[in-house]
């Protein structure tokens, strides 16, 4: 019995895991995101309209 209980510690240790890599990796391609949205505002900005 102490298999069982290690491989269902194992399968939600993985679940878990998963669901943290999902919620960073998520947050981290927002923060991306929003860079790469600010810094095309910024060029904008000063491309065309900063003369």
């Amino acid at each position: 019995m102490s298999q069982f209980y290690y491989y269902i510690f194992l399968i939600v240790a993985v679940v878990v895991a998963f669901l943290i890599v999902k919620k960073i990796a998520g947050c981290f391609l927002k923060s991306i995101l929003l860079f790469v949205i600010a810094a095309a505002l910024v060029a904008i900005y000063f491309l065309y309209f900063a003369k």
